[in-house]
Parts: structure tokens; sequence; C-alpha cells
């Protein structure tokens, strides 16, 4: 098989600085395979790191620029739609392009539900979610005027449920839902959206746990963010065979991740009393998977004409 290549492509990475970062490591296999890259991160590097001052996304930049790639760095917030479009004008300013775009810039807070406060979880919301939601929102008119778009947007197995990150969770949920709606709105106009359930060491993960925690030990070795970034390239490129879907990448093992139903049971004359004496039913029988973007095709519905809420 010959070797996938970006070349002439113009991807936008958000997130993308820190080391380890799964953005950092997504940008730099791009940019390898030919991508032009925007390399979106708001942070700045520690001093202990040898670059006081320098924002993350630079460095990235730099590293890339001194492997022989293409790439500028871009410090726009995700969590506003003007920081959302001054980073999609950033790729059209440099680039003249924007043909793909990878949604990993996030935030998480591990506390109980009872303890984190209301500004947390709108925050983590706005980050994970609503930045996924503003980024895709400024580059879709530009993927359509193009006829081509590919948008990798980053969920986490959290979103079926794990303690301590309900907002994460929801946001992140949130994320797996709106990529597979995305999806079936793309596919006229040449735009796929398929997100990624990764499993990496990253700096996240290190604000997250103890250093001294056994997760750490074991994912120094298993999980490298080098092993995520395959996957993530190759829903990003042009040859992708499918849309909607959502990829599990973690240590080495790549699946795909979704929604499931059981057989369950039907009764035309439901009841209270009947779900009460036949809940096991509920849940027996082999799962499957949850009816696909494509068997719910946007075309067949006739919505009324859209009136957007008064600010």
């Amino acid at each position: 098989m010959s070797m996938l290549r970006f070349d002439g492509r113009t991807a936008i990475v958000t997130g993308a600085g820190g080391n380890p970062s799964l953005g950092r490591s997504h940008a730099l296999l791009l940019a390898a395979r030919g991508a032009r890259v925007v390399v979106n991160d708001i942070g700045v590097l520690p001093a202990e790191l040898g670059y006081p001052g320098v924002a993350s996304a630079e460095a990235v930049v730099e590293e890339i620029r001194r492997a022989g790639g293409e790439a500028v760095a871009d410090t726009n917030s995700v969590a506003s739609e003007d920081g959302a479009a001054a980073i999609v004008e950033t790729a059209m300013s440099a680039f003249g392009s924007c043909d793909i775009l990878v949604n990993n810039a996030g935030i998480c807070r591990v506390v109980s539900f009872e303890d984190m406060t209301p500004r947390d979880f709108r925050d983590i919301i706005e980050v994970n979610l609503m930045g996924t939601v503003q980024t895709c929102r400024a580059a879709w008119p530009h993927m359509k005027a193009a006829g081509f778009g590919r948008i990798v947007n980053i969920s986490s197995g959290s979103m079926t449920g794990l303690a301590w990150q309900s907002a994460y969770a929801a946001a992140k949920g949130g994320v797996y839902s709106f990529t597979r709606a995305l999806a079936s709105e793309g596919v006229d106009f040449g735009i796929k959206a398929n997100s990624v359930v990764p499993g990496a060491l990253t700096r996240m993960v290190h604000a997250a746990q103890e250093e001294a925690s056994s997760f750490i030990a074991q994912a120094s070795e298993t999980m490298p963010p080098e092993i995520v970034s395959p996957t993530v390239a190759f829903l990003a490129h042009e040859s992708v065979p499918f849309t909607g879907e959502c990829i599990e990448s973690m240590g080495g093992r790549v699946a795909r991740f979704y929604l499931a139903r059981t057989g369950g049971f039907a009764d035309r004359e439901m009841t209270l009393e009947t779900i009460a004496q036949r809940w096991q039913d509920i849940f027996a029988g082999s799962p499957d998977g949850v009816s696909t973007h494509d068997e719910a095709d946007p075309r067949q519905w006739s919505p009324k004409p859209y009136q957007p809420i008064a600010t």
C-alpha cells in the first residue's frame, strides 16, 4: 500500500501544544505527511522545560519547521465564537484553505458532582463541547465551498459514565452525538466527520493524577500519544471510507466504539405494571448497534423554517 499523504491540504489541530500531548502528536504526524498545519493552543510552556514565556503552540511549530514541514501558531481560544472564527481565519490567511479540522482542545476537572461548582461545569462544557461546535461552524462554510472537508472530533470513553467526571462525560457524550449529526449533514458536500475515543498519557492525565499513581506508571509504558495519532490521521485523510463513526484508539488497539440496544420487548398495551413485570427482558438478548446516521437521512425531513432565538 502506498504511503498516505496530505500534500496540499491544510489542517487545524486545536489544543496542540504541550508535551506529552495528543494534539502535538497529531500535528507532528500530519505535518510529516505533507499537511500545512495550524497549531492552536492557548498555553505557555513552563520555564522548567527551557522555554520561558514561549507559547506551547510556537514550540510545536518550531519542531515541525525543523523537520522541514509547514506550520503556523495560533493562540486563540475555542471557547468563544470569535476565538474559533479567528483560528479558522489563521488557516485561510496563512494557507488559503481549511481542509482538515481536528478538535482536540479540552479541559477536565476530576471532582465529585456534588463538589463541582456550576462555573466549573459550564467551563468544561464551553471548551470541550461548544469549542468543538464553534470551530466546526467556522470551518464548515469553507469546507462546503471547497466540496471537501474532514472533521475529527475528540470524544472520550468517559461518556459512558465515569465517576468524578460528570461534566467531562456530559461534554464528550455531546461531542459523540454532535459528530454523528454533523456527518449526516455533510454527506452532500464532501464533508466527513468522525470522532475518536483516545487513550494516552498526556498533560491532562498528569494534571488529574498523582505522579505516584499506578496508572501513571503503567500508561507511561503502554499509552504514548504517538500510537493514537495514526487513527486520527486516517480519519482526516481523503480516502477514509466512512463517516459518522467513533473509533477507539488506546495502547495500540483500535476498535469501533458505538451505542447499542438490546432486543427488548414490545407490547402494544404497555402499562407501568408490564414494564415492572418484564424489566429483565429489557436487558436480555444480544445488543445491536444503534441505527447509523445514514438510516436517518435528513433529506426525508420537512422542517419548519428556522427562527433564531432573539438575543
